[in-house]
Order: C-alpha cells, then structure tokens, then sequence
C-alpha cells in the first residue's frame, strides 16, 4: 500500500480531552485514509458546466519531445485527473513521456531541490522549510504556477475554507478581518514565501474575544469565543493563516485543536475519524462556539455559516460552488504547480509548455471533467500565463 500521508506517519496525533485523551498510532490513521481515497478518488463530484470560453486557448509549440519528471501531490493520480493531462498534452507533443512519483505533497519541494523532479504539483503553498531548503539549494525561489482552483467540499481536494457558529448564535456575517480577531493574535509582521513582511503586523486591541466585540448584545455581549480548530501541524492552519492573517502565525490563545482520528466503536471501527467532523460535533454542542473548515461537514442540524467578506465594506458572500469556482467567495483556495529556473536562467521550455496547456482552455475543460477541482477563472489563468511570459523560457526572452 502507498504511505502517503508522510506528515501523519510522522507524528502522533491526538485530540483534546474533550474529545477523547488517547494517543493513536499514525500508521492506523494511514491505512484509514488510503481505504477512504479508493472510493472518492474516481467519482466526480460536480457535473457543472462552466463557461469557459474566455479562457485563452493552448496554441501549441511545435511537437516537442523528452521527460517531464513529477514529483507530488497524489491527488493527481488518486483520481483520473493526470491522466486526462498526459493523454491530452501528448496528443500535441506525442514524444513526451511522464515519469511520476506522486505519492504525497509532502515529497514535492524535495522532488525539486534534490534535483529528481522538474516539477512538483501541490495541494497546497510550501512551507517555510521546503522554501528555506530550495533556496539554500539553488540560490532563489521556484516558480509558482497556479493550475487550478480547489474544491468547493471535496475532502482532500484542497477545499474553500469556511467558518461555522451554532445555529443559536444570532450573528449575521463575518469579514475577514472578524476572523482575524477571533482566530489570530497580536503579530509583529507576516510571512509572504520567506519574506518577512513587517507591515501585515497587528495589536492586540484588534483581538476579539467575545460575541459583543462583533456587536451581539442581550445574553451573547459578554459571553466568550470558543475557537475550535484544525491541530497547526496541519496544513488548513498555514492556508488559512495566509488568508486571513496576512502570512502571520500567532493563533487565539485559547484555541482548541483537533486532528484526525481511528473510530474505536461501533460500526465504524477502524475507519477515519477526520478533524472536520470532530470540530462540527463540538460546535453542535458549544452554543458560543466557532470553527472552520469545509461545507463538506455543514449536515450537523446544530450548526450553520454566514456570508463572509474581504473587508467591512463587502459584499458578503455565501460559500457556493459558483462563488468558489468564480473566486468571490473570500476563502476559495487554489492548486499549484512549482518548477525550477536557474538564477539568471530560465524555465525548461518543455515545463513552460506544459504549464501553458494545463492553464489553457482544453486543461482547464479536463480539471472540469474531472469534477473535483474547480477550472480557473479566465483572469487567474491569463495571470499564469503572464507570469510564464515575463520569467520566459530557454527558447525565448521576456515580453
């Protein structure tokens, strides 16, 4: 069986007390996971068709030939999604080959700075770390090309984040900087890559401790925020952290964290206990509580989410699989190819040609077919290729 969950075979995970004080074994966390993947990784989410006629075309190079090295995300090929991009792109570029190790996220960035891949597809941004250990490798940072939007509710799939209250709590809508009050601390500045960004600093009197600091009155002005979340060992912490502080890292110091478990009872023995669920059946029971994570979890009767907004001045937006897909929704999150360029160098030009088709039109169709990403939308694609332009490749100049 392919391990690929590294970061869970690593660690020890565990829950709160609340939940249950039992260390459990990573390598049954594992094997739960792996079972769960075989189901969902070939069933097509959404059968929506988007438009996608403002997409720039794949306007091919001429036949182009060689191996292109992945090392990666397993999303990619838990589900037909990779293949649909090979098969495509060697209809253009017929001596083409694919040599893929795509077995975690986790194994990407080292796919890169090891000098084994040419190419390292990511659910997610890098860490410090992977960054830190690139550019002591290479003297500067890999190239980031987004090739899709995340999902809307598709667990594993890279999905928006959202927040959650209980369905008592008579809060009508939230922006980003509400949640940066509830869930985030007093920083000194935020992480952009591994640039250090002074200016995304806050203090803390903008801390938001209590359901009257968002202005509920009666019974809720003085009644606490009970912030549950994802274990900061994960990454929905990091994507969120990025969004919502700025590329900051300093967490509500009363927050409770939650990480993925075995059922140890009843008819779902041994099967995955994902943090998502936990935290949905804690808020059920915590009136003044608040979470985050997907609307994958949103079928508690106990619980339910407001419109959420980029600053105060809106507009507020409901979490859908249109807003997701069309990036109104503020926490819609996205899929990332890393590649190398040398330091004064450029992109491979067969890399840079296959980026171009994944962000083309016909890539963005497959991403559609596959029907768990969300295609980009026009301007995110043409930014892609933009940024392909000005970095430019071994067989042209900048524009």
């Amino acid at each position: 069986m392919k391990y690929r969950a590294l970061l869970l075979a690593l660690t020890v995970c565990w829950t709160p007390a609340a939940a249950q004080d039992v260390p459990v074994n990573s390598i049954d966390l594992q094997v739960a996971r792996a079972d769960a993947l075989k189901t969902k990784g070939y069933r097509r989410a959404y059968t929506t068709t988007f438009d996608l006629s403002g997409l720039p075309e794949y306007r091919p190079a001429p036949p182009m030939k060689g191996t292109i090295r992945q090392w990666g995300s397993n999303y990619l090929a838990d589900s037909p999604l990779q293949g649909y991009f090979e098969a495509a792109f060697r209809k253009y570029h017929p001596e083409v080959r694919f040599k893929n190790n795509l077995s975690s996220t986790f194994v990407a960035m080292a796919g890169l700075y090891t000098r084994q891949a040419d190419l390292a597809p990511m659910g997610r941004r890098p860490t410090w770390d992977e960054l830190q250990a690139y550019q002591r490798t290479f003297g500067t940072a890999p190239v980031e090309i987004v090739m899709a939007t995340g999902s809307y509710d598709v667990s594993g799939w890279t999905y928006a984040l959202v927040p959650f209250v209980h369905k008592d709590n008579p809060i009508a809508r939230l922006s980003i900087d509400d949640l940066d009050g509830i869930f985030g601390a007093q920083r000194d500045g935020g992480w952009h890559g591994n640039n250090w960004d002074p200016t995304a600093a806050r203090g803390a009197d903008r801390n938001i401790r209590t359901w009257g600091q968002l202005g509920l009155t009666g019974e809720w002005a003085d009644k606490p925020i009970n912030v549950h979340a994802y274990n900061l060992n994960f990454h929905f912490p990091r994507d969120f952290a990025e969004k919502v502080f700025k590329g900051g890292y300093k967490w509500n110091e009363r927050l409770k964290e939650y990480s993925n478990r075995v059922r140890e009872k009843g008819g779902d023995f041994g099967k995955l206990w994902v943090a998502g669920d936990q935290m949905m059946d804690a808020l059920a029971g915590d009136r003044y509580g608040i979470t985050y994570t997907s609307m994958l979890y949103r079928d508690k009767p106990d619980v339910k989410t407001v419109p959420l907004a980029k600053s105060a001045e809106g507009p507020y937006v409901f979490p859908t699989l249109e807003s997701v897909q069309d990036r109104t929704y503020p926490l819609s999150r996205e899929v990332y190819f890393y590649t190398n360029r040398p330091v004064g160098g450029k992109v491979d030009p067969l890399i840079a040609e296959y980026l171009r088709f994944v962000v083309s039109r016909e890539g963005q169709a497959l991403v559609m077919k596959d029907g768990k990403y969300l295609p980009m939308t026009a301007a995110l694609a043409r930014e892609q290729l933009r940024k392909l332009d000005q970095i430019g490749t071994a067989t042209g100049e900048p524009e």
